[in-house]
């Protein structure tokens, strides 16, 4: 850690490695966000995708500015989150994988579109179709948010979650605590 003095106050800064690890305890759905703009289709794993308010349905949806999709998806003006199960893990790794084509990460599974254009994973756990209505930049990442135009749910099935730096399967019978 370190200080910063801000007038008569000292406050502590948290340095990168600590913020680092103490977001590596935070476990977080993991998605595929797709979009399809002047040069294609394009997606990549996010894991920083949160529901704002349900009354207009809104995400927010957080991608590193570094990444080639962040153009992508600001210049086709919408996305979709596609949710993953347990089962779809090859999936993310694929869209996860730097410098490979897009028919290499979209070749896996099957694809479609709903309202916006945005590719829609047939088989996800649920599709959420937005369009993007704001972006902030906000230290490495855009924050996208996202104005949801269609939801497809599909077949029920367990999760898939990353926690402790890895991918794991979250049980939909797991019993919840009292």
């Amino acid at each position: 850690m370190t200080s910063v003095r801000i007038g008569q106050e000292e406050r502590k800064m948290v340095d990168k490695q600590s913020y680092r690890e103490a977001m590596a305890k935070l476990g977080a759905a993991v998605n595929v966000v797709t979009g399809s703009g002047p040069d294609g289709r394009v997606g990549c794993t996010v894991c920083a995708v949160c529901s704002v308010t349900d009354e207009p349905p809104t995400l927010l949806v957080c991608i590193n500015r570094n990444s080639q999709n962040n153009a992508a998806f600001k210049a086709a003006g919408s996305l979709c989150v596609n949710v993953l199960s347990a089962e779809q893990r090859l999936i993310a790794e694929r869209f996860a994988t730097k410098n490979i084509s897009a028919d290499e990460r979209f070749g896996l599974a099957q694809w479609d579109v709903l309202a916006t254009g945005a590719p829609a994973l047939r088989d996800a756990l649920v599709s959420l179709d937005c369009e993007i209505m704001s972006t902030m930049e906000v230290g490495t990442h855009t924050v996208f948010s996202c104005a949801v135009k269609a939801v497809r749910s599909g077949a029920s099935g367990d999760g898939l979650v990353y926690f402790g730096r890895g991918y794991h399967r979250l049980n939909q019978s797991t019993s919840t605590l009292a």
